[in-house]
């Protein structure tokens, strides 16, 4: 998706759905400032991320299965990715998440802020994350622990500009 976002200028969220500081969010959080509560929206795009990556992993899964012939070196590499945007035109979606919104277009490279992405000694905790971000998600408590050590690694920061350089160097 962030090599898309270079190629074309412009990135399209799936479903349209992404993460911001919400009045449900800001609710939910007896105090924090605006700052904080950015970091609480990020984590939660970045688990995000963690579920587009498990997706990924089951797509590419279904055809390594179907091609007898495959057998890669070495397995997929998994780093989380999140993109801060300064877009308007988001209608809230309280009913999957406090920090949930709808967004309304495509988000042109002019408004992204800045990108967020795993540094390469994520990699092992966030491929272990992958395998088992459904059952976290469903209370599993082995599970709940392996996330959490994906989830202790920040994400690096980078700017807007140095998308394109970021992505020679994966």
């Amino acid at each position: 998706m962030l090599r898309g976002l270079v190629a074309d200028r412009e990135i399209r969220a799936i479903n349209d759905t992404a993460f911001a500081v919400t009045p449900a969010l800001r609710e939910a959080y007896a105090s924090g400032d605006d700052d904080e509560l950015a970091e609480v929206a990020m984590a939660e795009a970045a688990r995000a991320s963690l579920r587009l990556l498990a997706e990924d992993s089951a797509l590419d899964d279904k055809d390594a299965d179907s091609d007898d012939d495959a057998s890669p070196a070495r397995g997929p590499i998994f780093r989380r990715a999140v993109i801060a945007a300064d877009v308007d035109g988001t209608t809230l979606r309280p009913d999957l998440d406090d920090a949930v919104v709808r967004l309304s277009a495509a988000i042109p490279y002019s408004a992204i802020a800045s990108v967020h992405v795993d540094l390469a000694d994520a990699e092992p905790q966030v491929s272990k994350a992958v395998d088992v971000i459904d059952a976290a998600d469903m209370g599993d408590p082995d599970a709940e622990f392996v996330l959490g050590d994906a989830e202790d690694h920040q994400l690096a920061w980078y700017a807007a500009q140095e998308l394109p350089f970021l992505l020679d160097l994966l």
